[in-house]
């Protein structure tokens, strides 16, 4: 027998079957929606343990530096650059872009924060630290008064390699200018405020050091003249050219606005070549420049400013070394910091 189809007041259909007995359709179950598991964050200061903000209904996915932005909202004196969260008081600075549902955490995180003081931009402090030297080298190189008094105030010096060494330190800190706005790209937007200070100090105290000895009126040209003026030139042009490839190199493994990391090779650039053998070649070419102006100008402050950079920058070149050999496991075992087999 047919079934009819009588409707009800609700408008729920009611099929009549056999017998005149009404059979009433259920309506199709809706998908349920996926329940969302939302983190509560609890932010301590590090050395006090007070409580400094409650985060609740943190998305899973949300970045730490997602939760520096929130966490500014209840503390605007501390902006994100100046942020250091950690799982630990002593531990490490977690990332920027470090994911809240893959650290060690529970639905409860609990974060760690130290301030890192006042922040000033890298390029701010690069540009500032290198147009010091430039500036103060040109002073003694006029010899403007009250230098090395009256009788030689705007005077120039008879020897030749006074003039080359002006335009090989000028030529120095213009490349550094250039490359810190057009080159260079920052894996951190920010510093500490206190290291331009200390870095200008270091920067512009040596400048003026360096030459006021250069340019004195009674300065002496090298041993073996003309031939090491050429030697040292050579040098130096070398590694300033090496310096810059390698710049160059490394902002090509860095797209704009990002900040990936990749294993440096070697390019079909010569100067890059150097990539075979160390790590950092920018930091081995750097050295180099200055070893060639200590030989061009054969002058003790030239050579002690090589020597307190080489011990600076042999530092900096075995923690990326470090940094290198962690993060990527196919590194190439052969290479060294800085100094090819050696250091």
């Amino acid at each position: 027998m047919d079934t009819n189809v009588v409707p009800l007041e609700g408008g729920q259909p009611l099929l009549m079957g056999l017998n005149g007995i009404g059979l009433k359709r259920h309506p199709k179950a809706k998908k349920s929606k996926k329940a969302v598991l939302f983190f509560e964050v609890e932010i301590l200061d590090a050395k006090t343990r007070d409580k400094l903000c409650f985060l609740d209904k943190v998305e899973p996915n949300a970045t730490i530096a997602e939760i520096k932005n929130l966490f500014t909202k209840s503390h605007p004196q501390w902006y994100p650059a100046r942020q250091s969260l950690r799982l630990d008081p002593k531990g490490k600075s977690l990332k920027d872009e470090d994911v809240l549902q893959n650290l060690p955490v529970g639905t409860t995180a609990t974060l760690y924060f130290r301030d890192l003081g006042a922040q000033i931009s890298w390029v701010t402090v690069f540009l500032t630290e290198y147009a010091g030297p430039l500036l103060i080298y040109l002073l003694f190189y006029f010899r403007v008064p009250f230098i090395y008094g009256p009788k030689y105030d705007f005077t120039s010096s008879k020897h030749s390699v006074v003039h080359l060494a002006c335009i090989c330190h000028s030529f120095h800190y213009i490349k550094r200018l250039l490359e810190t706005l057009f080159v260079h790209r920052f894996s951190h937007g920010t510093m500490p405020l206190r290291n331009i200070f200390k870095n200008c100090t270091y920067y512009w105290g040596f400048a003026a050091w360096m030459a006021y000895y250069i340019n004195h009126p009674l300065y002496t040209p090298p041993t073996y003249g003309d031939e090491q003026v050429k030697l040292a030139l050579i040098i130096f042009l070398f590694c300033q050219l090496g310096n810059f490839s390698i710049h160059i190199a490394l902002r090509n493994l860095r797209p704009a606005g990002s900040k990936t990391r990749k294993i440096p090779y070697p390019t079909k650039n010569p100067f890059t070549w150097l990539f075979l053998l160390v790590s950092c070649p920018n930091y081995t070419y750097e050295v180099g420049s200055w070893i060639g102006f200590a030989i061009m100008t054969q002058c003790l402050p030239v050579a002690l400013f090589s020597l307190v950079g080489f011990i600076q920058m042999t530092i900096w070149a075995k923690g990326k070394h470090r940094s290198y050999l962690k993060e990527f496991r196919d590194y190439p075992p052969l290479r060294s910091p800085i100094v090819p087999f050696l250091l």
